[in-house]
């Protein structure tokens, strides 16, 4: 699978955004606060708020997502592709049990799977099937939204944030969930503002900044030599050892 996206354009939030992602790349797209990382996300997964869309082209293979109809892109999502939120409740329906929940995904895309304690014990959750979101931890919810998002196997996986609102020692956790369980074929779009994060998940980097990438290349060279002033004060306001 290979992800296209060729001068996306968002209103006037994002601004000619072109890259391409490749089977089984990590890739991380990183920036201030509104710089336009998420609302590139959501415009590959058709997902966009109200009152915005998007022009340009997002192509997933050749197959043409921006204008695909809702019953497409609904078929793509969960199961080509699949997104973890930076709030995990957002994404998790609040009056069902978390066993029905994994398992979901199969329903939707009318497969058969796996059983949802065989789901939940693959991300260290083998005992909250019954339960429901609001008796979970936010590092447990956020691992019942990872198992939701790969019971499909993925072809693209997109992360936004999604161990921001953790702590430190959850976060490991998650992003070794991430790595371990995302299949070598598949590919990661990583959205962050976290540059130690990146040099831990991802090959090559993308760099944004109102709305435009305005530097990209592979992870070591970006985050060791980079070459836009707005990179280099990103590098230096970080903990990344070595990077002031």
């Amino acid at each position: 699978m290979t992800l296209t996206v060729e001068n996306l354009q968002v209103a006037d939030l994002v601004r000619g955004v072109s890259f391409e992602l490749g089977a089984g790349e990590r890739v991380g797209l990183i920036g201030e606060s509104g710089s336009g990382k998420s609302l590139t996300a959501l415009s590959v997964l058709g997902l966009l708020p109200e009152g915005l869309s998007a022009t340009g082209s997002v192509r997933l293979d050749d197959r043409e997502l921006l204008g695909a109809s809702e019953k497409e892109l609904s078929r793509l999502r969960g199961n080509g592709m699949a997104m973890v939120f930076q709030e995990p409740m957002t994404a998790l329906n609040p009056a069902m049990r978390i066993g029905r929940q994994v398992t979901e995904p199969f329903r939707v895309h009318r497969r058969r799977g796996r059983p949802a304690g065989e789901l939940l014990a693959a991300v260290g959750l083998p005992d909250v099937a019954r339960a429901y979101p609001h008796q979970l931890s936010g590092g447990q919810r956020q691992r019942v939204v990872l198992a939701i998002a790969l019971a499909n196997d993925p072809a693209l996986l997109i992360c936004d944030e999604p161990t921001t609102a953790l702590d430190v020692t959850v976060q490991a956790q998650i992003l070794s969930l991430i790595k371990e369980r995302l299949s070598a074929e598949s590919s990661l779009l990583f959205i962050t503002h976290d540059l130690a994060v990146v040099a831990q998940m991802c090959d090559r980097v993308l760099v944004m900044l109102d709305g435009s990438i305005v530097e990209h290349g592979s992870t070591r060279e970006v985050l060791t030599a980079p070459k836009h002033a707005y990179t280099q004060r990103l590098l230096a306001a970080s903990d990344l050892e070595g990077a002031r």
